[in-house]
């Protein structure tokens, strides 16, 4: 009997220890491969992470106004934020988070509800005895959610960084509406948003004090990317109101975001240092020209496929980076990549048999891991916004070959950093 008693706890004992090496190893979206680059590793600040709602209160209704005869709305915008916490060592630094596929305006598309990991604590205490930490602000695409890119998002608040995700209305997987409403809402949201978050750093008991919106960077992806360069700086051009009217019945709403118009450069936002554009949308579609691009003066971090057959490449996100001729700025390209070079990677639910294949091209790139794609924009992202918001030590980072297959890139594992392509402009005259 005692022979036996030893032998299950032993047993016991074996399955605990399973267990937990179970639970310990498993990968959670942002975790770094073995190859991942050097910058790429979580920082030294345990992440909290909260949900905000604001609403932006009495907006043109683009969706439902009809010629001269306008409709109003508020826009609720719901936003997730990480930022440094304190957490005991013995709680564990572990968020679920809920999430859907499919899209709420295409019946081929249903709406399927999933959750997955991340490496945050939910509604835990800020740390507000380091001062403040330097605000970012994150737009996804169309569609998308808050939730599309926490592989960066939680790292970056790892690095000392108070990060902010917004579910833009109308344009997520839940409340999927018309396009004109991102178009002309898109670049709106971010600025009503950094006001928002201005005054949470005043007067929230829970972020009070530790929110430096004096130091600002922005990041886009796809229509977000359409977004972060129209806010600082890159105003749409003329042609652009075309493209809006004939989607909107005339409308001119659009205008107040021109390039030519004096309301729209007297909204530049000195607050905003530094932008990370991925895979922008609309250069292909004329959103942008030669003149309106001249007025993005920020120092900017493009990011694309060059296969984008979304946005597009040539003429489209390098177009936007060969445009932008007054800033300092860079372009990291992933060879043979289509358009996702930003978000996480497919959830396990995308891979089930029967399911539309844009559940899983929602997130997959078909000639790159996209775990690897992660790890990589952890680095760069790092290195560019540690440069500018933290004036971090980081150039050897960027300071790089053109080509990663002529030398193994600073940062990177040997024979690790093959298929990018790293491009760099100072503006004109310098």
């Amino acid at each position: 009997m005692k022979k036996q008693y030893t032998l299950l706890n032993l047993a016991v004992a074996l399955l605990i220890a399973f267990t937990s090496f179970s639970q310990n190893s498993e990968f959670i979206y942002g975790d770094a491969l073995p190859d991942a680059p050097v910058l790429s590793a979580r920082g030294t600040y345990k992440v909290g992470v909260k949900t905000l709602e604001f609403t932006n209160k009495n907006q043109l209704d683009i969706l439902k106004s009809k010629g001269s005869e306008l409709a109003y709305y508020d826009r609720k915008l719901k936003l997730e934020v990480w930022y440094p916490a304190n957490i005991n060592p013995n709680e564990k630094e572990m968020v679920v988070y809920d999430e859907v596929m499919g899209s709420s305006n295409d019946p081929k598309r249903p709406i399927i509800p999933f959750s997955f990991n991340g490496r945050a604590s939910k509604d835990a205490k800020a740390i507000t005895s380091e001062g403040k930490f330097p605000l970012i602000i994150v737009s996804h695409g169309y569609l998308g959610s808050r939730l599309l890119l926490t592989y960066l998002t939680e790292n970056l608040a790892s690095k000392g960084y108070i990060v902010v995700a917004i579910d833009h209305m109308e344009s997520t997987f839940r409340d999927a509406a018309g396009f004109p409403s991102t178009l002309l809402n898109r670049s709106k949201d971010i600025l009503f948003v950094l006001n928002q978050m201005a005054e949470v750093g005043k007067s929230n008991e829970f972020l009070k004090g530790i929110i430096d919106s004096d130091n600002t960077a922005l990041i886009g992806y796809s229509m977000g990317g359409y977004g972060v360069l129209n806010v600082a700086g890159a105003g749409y051009s003329d042609n652009s109101l075309k493209l809006f009217g004939a989607l909107t019945g005339g409308s001119t709403a659009l205008e107040t975001r021109l390039g030519s118009n004096a309301a729209y450069n007297s909204s530049l936002d000195p607050r905003i240092k530094a932008v990370v554009a991925f895979a922008p949308w609309g250069m292909e579609r004329g959103v942008w020209d030669a003149e309106s691009l001249k007025g993005l003066k920020i120092p900017t971090f493009f990011i694309a496929g060059s296969q984008d057959d979304i946005s597009g490449y040539e003429k489209g996100i390098k177009a936007i980076y060969n445009g932008v001729v007054n800033t300092d700025r860079y372009m990291l390209t992933y060879m043979n990549a289509r358009h996702n070079v930003a978000p996480n990677p497919p959830p396990a639910e995308s891979l089930k048999p029967g399911l539309h294949i844009d559940e899983y091209y929602r997130y997959a790139e078909p000639s790159w891991n996209e775990k690897r794609i992660n790890n990589i924009n952890q680095h760069f992202v790092t290195a560019f916004l540690g440069i500018h918001l933290k004036q971090k030590d980081f150039g050897k980072y960027l300071n790089l070959p053109q080509d990663s297959n002529t030398k193994t890139w600073e940062g990177f594992k040997p024979r690790s950093s093959v298929g990018l392509e790293l491009l760099h402009a100072l503006p004109e005259g310098k």
